[in-house]
């Protein structure tokens, strides 16, 4: 029986690349990438050497080493964690060679957006039940439970022009360390909450006795009450039920001012963009995030503000950022990062190579390099302007970093915390996540994904690998669709409710 060659069911990324991404799964004796011949099974997504790789050689995707061979693979074979594993790659860091002049538009693209009196823009309008210790956090649901749409529609039938009342609750906020890194987290993360824009107004919610102090949080941020920005005490309000009662009170005091805004054309400069990408498969460096990238490029190009973060999901393709660090001191702070994780997890008996989840593996990623060198892609191409703290409040325009863990929740939860008014979120493997108080925008990596989870999928970008759309087609449709959600447009995760579980702030330190 002849074998025919199907170029089109691989795909080689960069001339110096040793190996092929399946575009579908691959059966022994079929002829791909200059007629290798395929040898067993190599499921879609998951990469094919093109020619032998010799033990100890670099395997090679993206023109970069993503690992090296643990045995001699011979073409056609499947290459993946049974052959290949992590190693040194050097440090060629090359700080801010490849910066250069971002050239802005002329004219700004505009969305609909809520301009608060500090001049803040939002892009939802919502009211916030925050606590400062797990043990408000039953208080904290009931209050917002009250106005909940499908259990009370009466209570917001009069302010159509608020998006919800949401508890944001967490497990953090007592037997801590009261000067250690842990509590000053909690603490930046609920006042970047409290100073959101996309919250017309906060009612913080405490126990009373916890470690995390109300006066103390507000004092430690540089915060004080005030009509939009109230606070209560459980052991104070006469306990549970007497706290619920209370707090449903304030909220209804705050109502008519919370519903009392318009949506206007605003520049679309004040859109800050929080990059995540979660279940991530061998297709996501190849569309979605790269399709991201190109929107990010344009949001930039706009004077807007992308958010790109998971420290360890950076590691192995951290000398791609410092290149375009827009100075040698920006780059040196990413480094900074990576280095403090390391340390961290030789603390933690816990390894940075050990990164990708069963998921990512099961979908063709082998290695933290190889998802690394994926994930950054979706930070466009233009300069790494600045390198901040998990829920450090952002203030630079252009592509910056934050530090985050990789895990999805966490990380977003720091960008919000830290001025994001947008997630855009990449996912191969499948996603199911929102994050009030700000939309979050998913788009796939393939269409099998998006045929079978159109429910929680906005945007399909597996089009670039059915030769439908090009990247950067597609990352002008991501673009707009920036526009339109920020305008009000509601995504499939606010429509099923997602938000107020996801809220996570990074929890480190020792628990006492």
């Amino acid at each position: 029986m002849k074998r025919e060659t199907d170029r089109d069911s691989v795909i080689q990324l960069h001339p110096d690349d040793n190996i092929a991404i399946a575009r579908q799964q691959l059966i022994a004796g079929a002829r791909v990438a200059d007629g290798a011949i395929v040898r067993g099974l190599v499921p879609a997504g998951h990469k094919v050497a093109t020619r032998p790789i010799k033990q100890g050689e670099a395997v090679k995707r993206y023109g970069q080493i993503i690992g090296f061979a643990t045995r001699s693979i011979g073409t056609g074979e499947h290459v993946h964690v049974q052959n290949l594993q992590v190693g040194s790659i050097g440090d060629d860091y090359a700080f801010a060679i490849d910066k250069f002049q971002t050239s802005l538009a002329v004219e700004r693209e505009k969305f609909l957006g809520i301009v608060r009196s500090d001049g803040k823009v939002a892009t939802r309008n919502y009211i916030g039940v925050l606590t400062t210790v797990n043990c408000s956090a039953t208080v904290a649901r009931a209050v917002a439970d009250r106005f909940r749409r499908d259990i009370h529609p009466e209570e917001l039938d009069s302010y159509p022009n608020i998006d919800g009342v949401v508890a944001l609750t967490h497990s953090l906020g007592c037997a801590v360390d009261e000067e250690g890194d842990g509590l000053a987290i909690v603490r930046r993360t609920l006042a970047g909450y409290a100073k959101h824009p996309n919250f017309a107004a906060v009612l913080v919610i405490g126990l009373g006795c916890e470690t995390n102090q109300i006066d103390s949080l507000l004092e430690n941020q540089g915060l004080a009450t005030n009509f939009a920005l109230r606070t209560m005490n459980i052991q104070t309000s006469g306990g549970t039920s007497q706290s619920v009662k209370a707090g449903v009170d304030q909220i209804r005091q705050i109502l008519p001012s919370a519903n009392a805004v318009t949506r206007e054309p605003v520049d679309s400069s004040h859109l800050v963009i929080g990059l995540q990408c979660g279940g991530s498969d061998g297709y996501s460096g190849i569309t979605a995030n790269p399709a991201l990238g190109a929107a990010v490029d344009l949001l930039v190009a706009q004077g807007g503000t992308a958010i790109l973060s998971e420290t360890p999901e950076i590691y192995g393709a951290e000398h791609l950022l410092t290149r375009r660090a827009i100075s040698r001191e920006i780059g040196e702070k990413l480094l900074e990062r990576i280095e403090w994780w390391k340390s961290y997890c030789h603390r933690m008996n816990a390894s940075m190579s050990n990164n990708p989840s069963a998921g990512n593996k099961a979908g063709g990623l082998s290695t933290i390099y190889e998802k690394s060198l994926g994930a950054i892609a979706k930070g466009g191409t233009t300069n790494l302007m600045d390198v901040y703290g998990y829920a450090e409040h952002v203030r630079t325009a252009g592509l910056v970093f934050m530090d985050t863990p990789g895990y999805d929740p966490v990380s977003a939860t720091g960008q919000v915390a830290g001025g994001a008014n947008l997630i855009c979120f990449t996912t191969g493997r499948g996603s199911a996540y929102g994050c009030a108080p700000v939309p979050s925008l998913k788009l796939s990596t393939n269409t099998a994904l998006w045929k079978r989870q159109a429910d929680d999928i906005d945007l399909n970008c597996g089009s670039i690998l059915d030769g439908e759309k090009t990247v950067s087609e597609l990352g002008r449709e991501i673009f707009k669709m920036i526009l339109e959600t920020a305008s009000g447009e509601k995504t499939k995760s606010e429509r099923h409710g997602y938000g107020q579980n996801e809220f996570a702030p990074w929890q480190i330190g020792a628990i006492l």
